[in-house]
């Protein structure tokens, strides 16, 4: 016979078992439904994975911008070369309208223009062709090749020059004697006896200049000939250009001299 301590044992160890038996039941439908939202919560995460694009390819895209060589573009055409010379007054322009196009374009443009747009559009006109006119002649007289004419062009005759330059001749007073052989023309009805000495006068001076000049002529082609000695640009053509250089004042000399008196070339 048990006593009534000994039922109650025996109820609470009957008791114990369905306990742990439900705390398990718990646990399991507890990892049942963390397994359902485990693969909703990871199948949003796949989605944008499957969106990126492939490791290879972008490293292999970014290459392709910044290869060896790759310019970046500039939004314009690049313009062309001939263009440009054209702008430059390198070449001439083919397209290059007549003076009766020419005019006929201004008259329209006239006709278009107020009187003040007008005078303030022959302003700008004139101040455009002044500053060309400046930047021509700054560069031919600096020599530059572009700029010259066809009888200064060439290391053969930019040589000569500078060998001119670098001398004294006699033939550098050419035109002031030949303005005191024009006055003396004036003298023979003043004073005949004054007018026919200076007359002499200058016949000796230009005797003096026409055998200088061949000389100069004669020096030049040699000096032309040590230094470039496979040239063709020699013989009278380059002493006569040596001799027109040598009458001309050094102030009036185009283009200018590059070296001084006395200079070695």
């Amino acid at each position: 016979m048990k006593t009534p301590w000994k039922k109650s044992e025996q109820n609470a160890a009957q008791d114990a078992p369905s306990g742990s038996t439900r705390a398990s039941d718990l646990l399991k439908d507890d990892a049942v439904q963390a397994q359902a939202a485990a693969p909703a919560a990871t199948e949003p995460d796949r989605e944008p994975a499957a969106e990126k694009k492939p490791a290879h390819q972008g490293a292999g895209s970014q290459a392709a911008t910044q290869r060896k060589g790759y310019t970046p573009p500039k939004g314009r055409p690049t313009p062309k070369r001939r263009d440009r010379e054209i702008e430059r007054g390198v070449v001439r322009d083919p397209n290059k309208l007549t003076p009766a196009e020419a005019s006929k374009r201004r008259k329209e443009l006239k006709k278009s223009m107020s009187k003040e747009e007008w005078k303030e559009y022959k302003r700008k006109e004139r101040e455009e062709s002044r500053e060309r006119n400046r930047i021509y002649r700054e560069r031919l007289y600096s020599g530059d090749e572009r700029y010259l004419m066809e009888r200064d062009k060439g290391d053969e005759r930019r040589y000569a020059r500078d060998w001119v330059d670098s001398k004294r001749f006699f033939n550098n007073l050419f035109l002031p004697v030949a303005l005191i052989m024009l006055l003396s023309f004036f003298l023979t009805s003043v004073n005949p006896m004054v007018a026919n000495v200076v007359s002499s006068i200058l016949m000796i001076a230009v005797l003096v200049f026409l055998i200088e000049g061949i000389f100069i002529g004669i020096r030049v082609n040699k000096a032309v000939r040590a230094k470039y000695p496979n040239t063709t640009d020699r013989g009278f053509g380059m002493g006569f250009y040596a001799f027109s250089r040598a009458t001309q004042p050094r102030k009036w000399r185009t283009p200018r001299p590059r070296v001084a008196v006395g200079d070695r070339i």
